[in-house]
């Protein structure tokens, strides 16, 4: 096996010291905390009007308990530090005593707006602290110190980076080592269950939090979804709409000339139903495009059309040259908005394609209802093309298959003979 050049050793060297030492560098120096969480409604409680002159309008329960705590043990440690003096007529003076008090409480206040700050803080004063200790009490730490220590390490474990919460660790055993030796055991088990306590909380939140980001992502890619489905919907209608009749108005423009031949009340007549067929498309087009444009709030509150205007649409249909027979079978009545619109629309869209491909054919329009389902049958025979009149390839069919696929139903769609054919059988289920 051969050895590694030595720059290859001293640089694998150097990057194990930097992973060893970083942590310790980030917690002592270079570390910055996660911003504080925003506290929720019942830990914020508003000011009372009759302190209205306050410049804020709602106080920190927590912060305030920290507060509070804070001159608790400061006050408790200040007290006591002041009988043990006075019964051992000891020379420390008050400053100090209220040093001592201090470096055991005050960086508790910190915890909350700067946890890695009040750490830092109680780091370096809890040495200073402990000498007063042991002089009076015989003990390098009091129960104010394990209080504050411990609430502030927990604070750096819920709001600092795993990397800076193992440097706070590893120097605050190391601390206590420097202290007391005889008391690291305890010390280390303490500091160890404090840390992996806040860690877990904090593993916790950030799942909490990527969970709900997740939830919104959802909520957006479902609400962009249903405007897409919102959208193919209106652009079904439009297709309808416009295939159907548009292409009787332009076999009706072209036809009425040629029945009319001079007679101007035929001629008069036919242009009247033109304008009708106009008129009919315009509105259905002014709803489309009114929910499209305004939402259904404010738009058209016209129904849909169903299986109860099949008498129109045929009625159009023969007005611009179609032969068109219509049977209808079983019970009509009652069937659900979905399923009356889609069949009228897949007769409708079978007729528009005659008009265009089969100029003059014989259509046969079939509804039947049997049981749960409507079948829906157009056929239509080879009718005579014009040689001018190309049968251009358009989108009917594809909205045929949408409606059909979107009510879990099936569709036929091919040549039958010399003519064509459209089969649709639709379930009817009562929420359609």
């Amino acid at each position: 096996m051969t050895s590694r050049p030595p720059r290859q050793r001293a640089r694998a060297a150097r990057q194990g010291v930097l992973r060893l030492i970083g942590p310790l560098v980030e917690a002592a120096v270079t570390g910055v905390p996660d911003p504080a969480r925003p506290r929720t409604g019942r830990l914020n409680a508003r000011v009372p009007h009759f302190l209205g002159v306050l410049p804020f309008r709602t106080v920190d329960l927590v912060l305030l308990a920290d507060l509070a705590l804070t001159f608790l043990l400061f006050q408790t440690g200040f007290v006591r530090f002041k009988e043990l003096a006075a019964e051992t007529h000891s020379p420390m003076d008050v400053q100090g005593l209220a040093f001592a008090a201090a470096a055991f409480s005050l960086p508790l206040a910190l915890r909350h707006r700067w946890p890695l700050a009040a750490w830092r803080s109680a780091a370096l004063l809890m040495p200073l602290g402990t000498d007063i200790s042991r002089q009076f009490l015989g003990i390098p730490y009091t129960s104010a110190a394990a209080v504050m220590f411990i609430l502030v390490v927990y604070s750096v474990a819920v709001r600092c980076d795993r990397r800076i919460t193992l440097g706070v660790w590893i120097i605050s055993v190391l601390g206590a080592l420097t202290i007391h030796s005889d008391s690291l055991a305890v010390v280390t088990v303490v500091l160890t269950v404090t840390v992996l306590f806040g860690h877990n909380v904090r593993a916790r939140r950030l799942a909490l939090g990527r969970l709900a980001q997740e939830e919104r992502r959802s909520r957006q890619a479902l609400d962009g979804q249903a405007v897409l489905e919102e959208r193919a919907r209106i652009a079904r209608e439009l297709h309808d709409v416009v295939a159907h009749h548009m292409s009787v108005i332009a076999i009706q423009a072209e036809a009425v000339p040629l029945q009319a031949a001079g007679d101007a009340a035929r001629l008069e007549e036919g242009l009247g139903q033109i304008r009708t067929l106009s008129l009919t498309a315009m509105n259905e087009m002014r709803r489309v495009l009114g929910v499209l444009r305004d939402g259904d709030e404010n738009g058209d509150t016209a129904p849909q059309p169903g299986l109860g205007r099949l008498e129109e649409l045929v009625g159009t249909a023969r007005s611009a040259g179609l032969t068109v027979t219509l049977r209808l079978g079983g019970d009509l009545t009652g069937l659900p908005t979905a399923v009356s619109l889609s069949a009228y629309r897949i007769a409708q869209e079978s007729l528009s394609n005659a008009m265009r491909h089969a100029p003059g054919s014989t259509v046969s329009i079939t509804i039947v209802r049997s049981g749960a389902e409507l079948r829906v049958q157009v056929t239509n025979t080879a009718g005579h093309r014009s040689p001018d009149r190309p049968g251009p390839a358009g989108h009917g069919l594809i909205g045929m298959r949408e409606r059909v696929s979107m009510l879990g139903g099936s569709l036929w769609i091919g040549p039958v003979g010399n003519g064509f054919a459209v089969t649709a059988i639709l379930p009817i289920m009562e929420n359609a």
